[in-house]
């Protein structure tokens, strides 16, 4: 009986590059379906001190809205990430043409269940631009959210 491919001892050769190439191959897969979400986290922001604040290790997707305030101008500065939404002023908390701020968050929460908004607030920013903030998520169907502090 005629063996292909084998030492003159009668041990089998291994063949190492049909291997290799699967190999490869599934990396390429994995790493094409995997997605990373990293949060664009203004460092700008600080953050209230909380006593009771937990840290939450769930990798659930979220959406994530850093406002800052400017003590000299009075305003509050939203960020999607970090893509600017607007200013706000202290008199008329409202922005202008906000329909594409909810679409986008309607989008990123498709039908996930879990899918949470994480609002970054800075400590001396007013309740009111942290309210507008709560309105937008609930006009985007997110009933799921969190807040943003330091347990220190």
């Amino acid at each position: 009986m005629a063996g292909g491919g084998g030492g003159g001892d009668g041990e089998p050769e291994f063949q190492v590059a049909p291997l290799i190439d699967v190999l490869l191959v599934m990396l390429i897969f994995f790493m094409s379906i995997t997605t990373s979400q990293t949060l664009k986290v203004d460092q700008s922001i600080q953050l209230p001190v909380t006593p009771a604040g937990i840290k939450r290790d769930d990798k659930a997707k979220c959406g994530l809205i850093n406002i800052s305030w400017d003590s000299g101008l009075k305003v509050a500065k939203f960020k999607l990430d970090d893509r600017d939404i607007g200013e706000i002023d202290t008199e008329t908390p409202s922005v202008n043409g906000i329909g594409p701020l909810i679409k986008e968050l309607e989008r990123r929460r498709g039908t996930d269940a879990g899918f949470r908004l994480l609002v970054r607030a800075d400590k001396n920013v007013q309740a009111k631009f942290i309210n507008k903030a709560l309105m937008w998520g609930a006009e985007a169907g997110i009933d799921n959210i969190a807040f943003s502090g330091l347990n220190q």
